[in-house]
């Protein structure tokens, strides 16, 4: 069996994802950071992101976080978000449209927002 840590994903409204994985790649304010079971521990804030996670039965789950935290030890990884929405559960041109309203409002977090969930959907 290959090695496992734990994962849990939740949203400050639900818990998004929970589960067994070998590898999980997000993006914190030092960047980009992979985590692998062993690793060492980590304390750390999320960036707007997709989040990928490598699940141990060989599926990839991807999910757009808006800020948050990231705590990993004893191989158990804990990804905090303020918002988080799995990949499969984003309307593409909603997010399309959303991106071109904020574009033409000027409106920066809005713009992070909806380009954020675009990328995971393309990460998908």
């Amino acid at each position: 069996m290959a090695a496992e840590l734990h994962v849990e994903l939740v949203a400050a409204d639900r818990s998004v994802w929970s589960g067994e994985a070998t590898l999980v790649v997000a993006r914190t304010t030092s960047g980009d950071i992979g985590v692998m079971p062993g690793h060492q521990p980590l304390l750390g804030v999320l960036e707007s992101g997709p989040v990928t996670i490598r699940t141990s039965d060989g599926g990839t789950v991807v999910v757009a976080v808006h800020g948050g935290f990231i705590s990993f030890a004893d191989d158990k990884l804990s990804l905090l978000a303020e918002i988080a929405e799995l990949a499969d559960e984003i309307d593409v041109e909603r997010a399309e449209r959303a991106l071109e309203r904020a574009k033409s409002d000027a409106d920066d977090a809005a713009e992070r927002r909806a380009d954020v969930r675009i990328r995971a959907v393309a990460v998908r």
